[in-house]
């Protein structure tokens, strides 16, 4: 079956030509024409990815991504926009958006992070320990000596990498390039990383009190315990 991708987008040219593009590279498109019909779309079907446009009328893009995420952790987001203001960019990432796309890109630029996307959310990890917290990838939650927690797919992605790293710092650009899957880690904001940590950290406080992410001062980070 081909994996279907949500389209949430207003301008109908743009919908249209972003459905066409992911049909032509074997993806099954669903179009959305404003905010409420694509989060409820979202929540309603089963789908690999969402694309999200930020600016539209009714809910905008950041309101969806932030709704989106609160209802399915695991959700794979690609948010669309012409707004490139740094501000902007990591509001996208505190709501939840696993990547970022600043208007005009190219179909080739798209792609890549879609087909990126994608593979991190279709990846398989075996179950695995960090710092005493288990993490099971196929259910997406973390097991404490307090109980579990749920995780979005880029939480487990991070706990993976810094697992398979035991006491190595790794900084933010590594993260940047072995993570979030960017190949020119000196035009991102750093920062995205930090703010994944700190709400990694506080989902995980919920369940160990463990510091399972250690901060390495003027590097990055690694793993605890």
């Amino acid at each position: 079956m081909k994996t279907k991708v949500l389209v949430v987008e207003d301008e109908a040219a743009i919908r249209m030509g972003l459905c066409d593009v992911l049909a032509y590279h074997g993806l099954d498109p669903v179009g959305a024409a404003d905010g409420r019909a694509g989060l409820d779309l979202a929540l309603g079907g089963e789908f690999g990815l969402v694309l999200l446009d930020v600016m539209m009328p009714g809910l905008d893009g950041f309101t969806v991504c932030e709704r989106l995420r609160e209802a399915r952790p695991a959700q794979a987001i690609l948010m669309l926009t012409a707004k490139g203001a740094e501000s902007d960019v990591l509001r996208g990432f505190e709501v939840g958006a696993d990547d970022y796309v600043t208007k005009p890109f190219s179909v080739a630029q798209l792609m890549a992070r879609v087909q990126a996307l994608l593979r991190r959310s279709g990846s398989v990890v075996r179950r695995f320990r960090i710092a005493g917290i288990e993490v099971d990838p196929d259910r997406l939650t973390a097991e404490g000596s307090q109980g579990s927690t749920e995780l979005s797919t880029r939480d487990v992605e991070l706990l993976a990498y810094l697992a398979s790293q035991p006491g190595r710092p790794i900084s933010r650009e590594e993260l940047l390039k072995e993570v979030w899957g960017y190949a020119r880690v000196d035009r991102v904001e750093t920062r995205c990383v930090d703010m994944a940590v700190v709400k990694l950290r506080r989902r995980l406080a919920d369940v160990d009190p463990a510091e399972v992410i250690e901060t390495v001062r003027g590097v990055g980070y690694r793993c605890g315990g």
